[in-house]
Order: C-alpha cells, then sequence, then structure tokens
C-alpha cells in the first residue's frame, strides 16, 4: 500500500478528489463553517453519529464533498488507541467497495499528536493486509493508497516514517509467520534473512548443523535431531551506531514446525504449530524495519531455526544433554523444546557483549492461560530493562505485563540425574521456563518475552499479529543516542518494496 502525508485544511479536503474520504470526528470537535463540518455537526446532533470510537456513518456523493464516498467515524478522545479502533472500523467498512484510493483526515481532531498519526498509519496497513503466497489465484487488495491528511504536517513527520518504517516490518514478520511449514523451513527462513542483507547496514550469516555441534550446542541439537530438516543458527547484524558500541541482542525462537516430538501433542489444532516461529519472525521483521528507518544503534538478531518432530533419531524423554553453557539437562518432556534452543543462543549471545539481551518465544500454553491474547508475558533479571519494555509497550499499543522470577519457583526444575530438568509441572508453567532461562543469562541483562498468546489468532480470523514488533522497535528506538534521520519525502511505498521473497501486502 503507498501512504502519503498531506498538508490539507477542512476546506481543502472538500475539494479533494478521491475514491473515499474518512473523518475521525473527536467527542470535542471544533466547529467551522465548511461543509465537512456541517455535516459532522449535524449529524452528532442528530444521533445518526456517535463519536463513540469505531461508531460509523456512511455516505456516497455527498453536496459540497469531492470525495466519492464519505465515511464518518468517531474518534472518542482522540488518543492512539482510539484511532487505532476508529480506523479500522473504517478500513472494513471500504473493504467491500471498490475504493483504490483513500484520504483519512486527522483535521477535525483537536492537535492530533504524533502519536494518533502512527495509530492511523499502522492501523491502515493492518486492517487491509492479506496473505496470498500459497493461494493459485491471489486477490489482492482493492484500497492500494492511502493519504494521511492534516492541517500541519511537520510535527507528524518522524513520527509517520516511523510507522511506514513498522508497518513494513509488520508486514514481513506476518508473511513468514504464516506462511506453511513446509515453505518456511529453517533454511527458507535463512534464506528471507539472506534478503534482508541486501538492504542497508544489514549482514547475515547462517550457521548449520556442523558448525552448531562445533559451538557445543547440545541442547539445540537434541530438538533437531529428529527431523529430516537441517537445523540453522542464523545471525543478523544491523550497524546503524558507532563500532564497538554494545548492541541490544534479539533472540528469536525459530521452531518451524513444532510436532512435541515424542511428547506428541493432541492432533486438534496442532496446524497453528507452524506459528512456533513467531518470535522468529518477529525478529526479521525487526530488521526490516530497522533497514528503513537507519537508527543509529547496533542490534545482534539471533535465530535458533529446526523443526521438532518425533523422527527415528528424536530425543527422548529422561535423555541428558550438555548445552553450551556445559549445563546438562535432563528432559522430562520433548514438547517443551522451545527453552532448549534458546538456552544454547543466550549463551551464544554472550559473546557480543551485550548491553541487554531480549529472547521472544511463543514459549508457554500456560502464559496463554494467564494472559490471553492482550498482554504479552515479561520477565526481566534487570529493573531498568523491564521498565523500558514496558513503556515501549504501552506506547505502541502493543503491552507486555511484567511476570515474577522469585527463586522459589526454580524448585521443581531440580532433577537427580543432571544439573536442571526442562519442566517444572503444571503449576505456574509460564514462571519456571522463564526460571530456566533465567539459568543461562546471569551475564548480562535479559528480558524474556512469552508471546505464545500475542503472536497470533486463531479460529475464523486465524493468522500472525505481527507481535511483538512494534513494542520492540520501539524500545530500540529509545536506545538511540541520536534522534532517526528525516526522510526526503513524506511518501513511502508498504508491501511492494518488502525484501525479495515477500509478498504480503499492506
Amino acid at each position: 500500500m503507498d501512504f502519503e502525508l498531506k498538508t490539507l485544511t477542512r476546506a481543502l479536503v472538500c475539494t479533494e478528489k478521491t475514491d473515499a474520504l474518512i473523518v475521525l470526528v473527536p467527542d470535542s470537535m471544533a466547529p467551522g463553517g465548511d461543509a465537512l463540518s456541517a455535516l459532522a455537526e449535524s449529524a452528532l446532533k442528530s444521533g445518526d453519529l456517535e463519536a463513540k470510537p469505531g461508531k460509523l456513518l456512511n455516505a456516497y456523493r455527498v453536496a459540497g464533498i469531492a470525495a466519492t464516498r464519505l465515511v464518518l467515524v468517531g474518534a472518542g478522545d482522540a488518543s492512539p488507541k482510539s484511532i487505532r479502533t476508529a480506523v479500522n472500523a473504517a478500513m472494513g467498512a471500504l473493504k467491500a467497495s471498490n475504493a483504490q484510493q483513500a484520504v483519512l483526515f486527522l483535521g477535525a481532531l483537536t492537535s492530533p499528536s504524533p502519536e494518533a498519526v502512527r495509530a492511523a498509519v499502522v492501523a491502515c496497513s493492518e486492517a487491509t493486509y492479506a496473505y496470498t503466497t500459497t493461494k493459485s489465484k491471489p486477490a489482492p487488495a482493492k484500497l492500494q493508497r492511502v493519504c494521511i491528511a492534516m492541517d500541519s504536517v511537520a510535527p507528524a513527520q518522524s513520527n509517520f516514517d516511523k510507522a511506514v518504517g513498522l508497518a513494513r516490518g509488520m508486514e514481513f514478520a506476518k508473511e513468514w509467520a504464516n506462511r506453511p511449514a513446509n515453505h518456511a523451513t529453517p533454511t527458507l527462513l535463512a534464506g528471507a534473512a539472506k534478503d534482508l542483507a541486501k538492504l542497508p547496514r544489514i549482514k547475515v550469516e547462517v550457521l548449520g548443523p556442523k558448525e552448531v555441534e562445533k559451538l557445543g550446542m547440545g541442547a539445540f541439537l537434541a530438538v533437531a535431531q529428529g527431523a529430516a530438516e537441517p537445523l540453522r543458527l542464523i545471525v543478523l547484524r544491523y550497524e546503524g551506531g558507532a563500532k564497538g558500541e554494545a548492541p541490544v541482542v534479539l533472540v528469536g525462537k525459530g521452531i518451524t514446525f513444532d510436532t512435541g516430538g515424542i511428547s506428541i501433542k493432541p492432533a486438534a489444532e496442532m496446524d497453528e504449530m507452524k506459528f512456533d516461529m513467531c518470535g522468529a519472525a518477529s525478529v526479521l521483521g525487526v530488521f526490516r524495519a530497522l533497514a528503513e528507518l537507519q537508527p543509529a544503534l547496533n542490534v545482534v538478531g539471533l535465530i535458533p531455526a529446526c523443526e521438532n518432530m518425533p523422527g527415528d533419531n528424536a530425543v527422548k524423554p529422561g535423555d541428558v544433554v550438555t548445552s553450551m553453557s556445559g549445563q546438562t539437562i535432563e528432559i522430562l518432556n520433548t514438547d517443551a523444546e522451545g527453552r532448549l534452543v534458546l538456552c544454547d543462543v543466550l549463551t551464544y549471545a554472550a559473546r557480543f557483549k551485550p548491553r541487554a539481551v531480549i529472547d521472544i518465544a511463543t514459549l508457554t500454553g500456560a502464559c496463554v492461560v494467564a494472559l490471553g491474547g492482550v498482554r504479552s508475558g515479561l520477565f526481566s533479571n534487570n529493573e531498568a530493562l523491564a521498565q523500558a519494555l514496558s513503556a515501549a509497550g504501552e506506547a505502541s499499543l502493543d503491552p507486555c505485563w511484567r511476570m515474577p522470577l522469585d527463586d522459589e519457583y526454580s524448585e521443581g526444575l531440580k532433577t537427580n540425574f543432571a544439573d536442571v530438568a526442562n519442566v517444572a509441572g503444571r503449576a505456574g508453567g509460564a514462571v519456571t521456563a522463564a526460571k530456566f532461562l533465567q539459568r543461562f543469562a546471569a551475564d548480562f541483562a535479559w528480558a524474556h518475552l512469552d508471546i505464545a498468546g500475542t503472536a497470533w489468532k486463531g479460529g475464523t480470523a486465524k493468522g500472525a499479529t505481527g507481535r511483538p514488533v512494534p513494542l520492540l522497535l520501539d524500545y530500540l528506538l529509545g536506545q538511540v543516542s541520536q534522534a532517526v534521520p528525516e526522510k526526503a519525502t513524506a511518501k513511502a511505498r508498504v508491501g511492494k518494496k518488502s525484501a525479495p521473497g515477500a509478498k504480503a501486502r499492506a
């Protein structure tokens, strides 16, 4: 989708020729003498329109309005959350139309915030996204261009650019998370990372089974040994900061399909286990956004990618393996595989002398039980890091919730046959999984995001959400010592300029 940021007053937007004009109407809309203001005021007074977020009034070829279609939509208090709700509703109303271009007018809001602009752009992208890669006759979205219009664009320019970069990153994450497992093998995932290396400031290295074995990653190797597909350890570097500046390291769980191994999962909804690499997809999405925005910081992305299969060579319950850290692990449940691949890569992350390490994983069903699909679970051994991630989640409308890491939760991980067991029973499962990972992150500031409930949706809305790309990008940009460079133009293209191999549309 094309996005453009444009200066338009209420009077001028009435003369703007477009297929659809979407007007956000807040609780406290200032009166005006133009046709648009008169119509909105009349609709509110009559009760045909409510300012409650998402409430709609559609019209066709209105006198005094040049646009073919007019959509008035309530925006409530005009907060970013209300803006998102309003834009989602308006874009949904246009899906059944033949509109190919639209103007989204924010000029009726009282001093729209830069954050409101970002929320509007991202909501447009999310509402029109469609997965088409494995469809024989893909149907592209009819709406191809949205102009964000307001009285003055200068205060919103940087957030507009940020929003477009975020939209590209979320698209890329969704694309790879949505692909079926046979279209997103560890090798293909490594190929997606290599495609990103064609973009500015990104370098990629891919390690195979021999290199991983040489590193001593016995836990990672154990998970992969039952699958015919060879594992890949993907190492991405974004080098935007000063040489030698400590990077932030992102570790994304990349189980491209999870059967559970010998501890096999029930058949119902097992197809959704293609989403078990959403952590990896979010890291790829963040790097796609970084390439667009070019912030002045260094970031490393680590993705352990493999399948968890019940093959002839699969690891068995009760097997003991030696991790890269030297700690031995008794694998009591082969379906607790994510923590096994992550623990070795957390050890590997120390070589980059990071300022912080954040792992992102669809790790536990227990986190879904605890937090549902609203907030991701956040665990951290560092207060400043936890606070920064929480603030980034709130600001980006991609919230998380701090969970405990009391030492007492480690009791269940004790075993007679190794240094640690990989599971500790059902009670507090999300916490005990995090406590397992914490053992391998003692030497740096570390956070763990359990995105099992937020990375994808099931049912009729089945598909990846692109979370937590917004949270991670907001956090990273907050670590930049200088401002993100301004773009030369207010126009940007989302979707068709995605890195090679990505066919998602905004």
